[in-house]
Formats: structure tokens, C-alpha cells, sequence
């Protein structure tokens, strides 16, 4: 139970709310922004001390029953709800590092897809595995250390690092999403050092991380298309689809472009012209 950081999830999510979003009447005017944590242990038929111990950090670990009362009262989307159980520790926790090593069967995928730009991304977001395609669009990733390789440091550079996020029409969604999602892998690996590292990191050497992360938002909307702006073949509009590989906690990401699209025939020629194409040129 990572009691600190359940206590400041649940103060994140109270004061987004106001009260005739849970069905009270707003009353006068309020000092703070939110519900009160006496409304919130109302709705979630528990006591108000026991709340306030919550999200200061001093309460034993609640049971089930609790947890779910308190998701009802802060209307949690099933993906914070999940995060709650995480941090209270009630739910299946991975233990240990984050895998890195890809199944055989998904590295020969990647070079099996016709006209599809593909990479295996780690719960770190270090890019692991790709194919010759998503080398030209992107970059080769091989000659790159595993820090470089990461898309986190690409969305939030340091003063050692330069922005390379390959001239994404979504940079900003992306840069969120990156967030949202580094919150829950770090409450699945709370004691990997890379997880660990990473976000000290980002949050030591970028302020927009840092202005994010305590926001605490765990949810990533879908990103459903993406356009690179290439440097050889200009704007290329994609399809975006992540695939979950679950028994590694690592995702397939996938670009396609519909057959006769302008993007079908920048993917074709990329796939003629070959990385020395890449959307970055060191």
C-alpha cells in the first residue's frame, strides 16, 4: 500500500469534482475547489475520519468494499478505479523489473506486416523491437542507447537531451499521455529502479512533466491518427493502434494508412527509400 501516493490520488479526484456533479446542492460559496471530504464520506458510506486519514496518508488499508464506495463517490472511470486498488494495494501488483525482452513470435510479426510501420514499446517506453518501415519514418533505433531510444525522454528532454519526437501532429497529446500512463506502470513496478529513475528524472529536468504528474491523471484517451511531417516525403497521415502484449506488460504499436490514401503511398515509398530516409538525421 503506498499510502502517500493513494492519499494524493484521492485529493486529486475529489477536488476535480463539484457537488452537483454528485447530485448536492453547491451551497455558498466555497474556499477551495471540490467536494468536502465530509460529502465524500458521505457518498461512500464511511466515516469522515477514516476519510480524512485516507488522504493523509495515516489509515490502515481499506478493504474492498471501501474502495469500491469510494470510486462510486468520485465517479473513477474503471481506469482509476483500477489505479486505486493498485495503490492500496488490493489488486495484483507485478513485482520485480519490467520486462524487456520481446517474444520471438511478435519480433518475426513486425517484419511480416505488409505496408505497416511497427515497434514493441516496454511499459518504460523504450523502444525495443521495430521494423524496417517504422525506421524510415521515424529513425534507426539501433545505434541508439537504450536511454535514447526511450519516447518519454523524446516527449520531455532534459538540457542533456534534444526533442525528437519526429514532427508529430499530437506532440502535446502525446506528452500527456506519456504522464498518464508512466503513473500507473510506476504504481505496477514500485520498486524497479528504471521506472523509478525515469520519473525522478523527467520530474527533476521538466517542469511541463512535473505540472502533469501532479494533476494524477491515470486515463489516456486513444490517439487514432497521427501525421510525421518527414523531412524526405512530407506530411504522412497514419492510423494509430496500440496492441497490448499482456503476458510482458509491452505494447505493439502499429501505422497503417488506408489503401490508396496519400499516407498508403508515403508509407510505399519509404519502404523503397529505407531507413537512410529516417525522419531524423543525426
Amino acid at each position: 500500500m503506498d499510502k502517500q501516493e493513494l492519499g494524493a490520488f484521492l485529493r486529486s479526484r475529489r477536488e476535480r469534482l463539484r457537488p452537483q456533479d454528485v447530485g448536492l446542492p453547491s451551497g455558498p460559496r466555497r474556499r477551495t475547489p471540490g467536494l468536502r471530504r465530509e460529502e465524500v464520506a458521505v457518498l461512500a458510506h464511511i466515516s469522515t475520519e477514516y476519510y480524512v486519514r485516507l488522504e493523509q496518508g495515516r489509515a490502515p488499508r481499506p478493504s474492498g468494499d471501501v474502495l469500491a464506495g469510494i470510486a462510486s463517490a468520485l465517479r473513477l472511470t474503471d481506469a482509476e478505479s483500477g489505479h486505486l486498488h493498485v495503490l492500496a494495494g488490493t489488486a495484483p501488483r507485478r513485482t520485480g523489473l519490467h520486462r524487456r525482452d520481446v517474444r520471438p513470435s511478435v519480433l518475426a510479426l513486425l517484419q511480416r506486416l505488409p505496408q505497416t510501420a511497427g515497434f514493441v514499446m516496454s511499459a518504460a517506453f523504450e523502444v525495443l523491437a521495430w521494423n524496417d518501415l517504422a525506421a524510415a519514418l521515424m529513425e534507426d533505433f539501433f545505434p541508439l542507447t537504450p536511454q535514447d531510444r526511450n519516447l518519454a525522454r523524446r516527449a520531455f528532454p532534459g538540457p542533456q537531451h534534444d526533442a525528437r519526437l519526429y514532427g508529430v501532429s499530437d506532440a502535446a497529446e502525446f506528452r500527456l499521455s506519456v504522464v498518464m500512463q508512466l503513473h500507473a506502470t510506476l504504481a505496477r513496478y514500485p520498486t524497479d529502479p528504471a521506472i523509478t529513475g525515469l520519473v525522478d528524472d523527467l520530474r527533476t529536468t521538466s517542469a511541463d512533466f512535473s505540472r502533469l504528474w501532479e494533476q494524477r491523471d491515470v486515463q489516456a484517451p486513444p490517439m487514432l491518427t497521427k501525421t510525421f511531417r518527414h523531412p524526405t516525403v512530407g506530411e504522412v497521415t497514419v492510423d494509430c493502434d496500440t496492441l497490448t502484449l499482456t503476458d510482458r506488460d509491452q505494447y505493439l504499436v502499429l501505422f497503417t494508412a488506408p489503401p490508396g490514401s496519400p499516407g498508403a503511398a508515403a508509407l510505399a515509398l519509404l519502404n523503397v527509400l529505407g531507413a537512410q530516409a529516417s525522419n531524423y538525421v543525426r
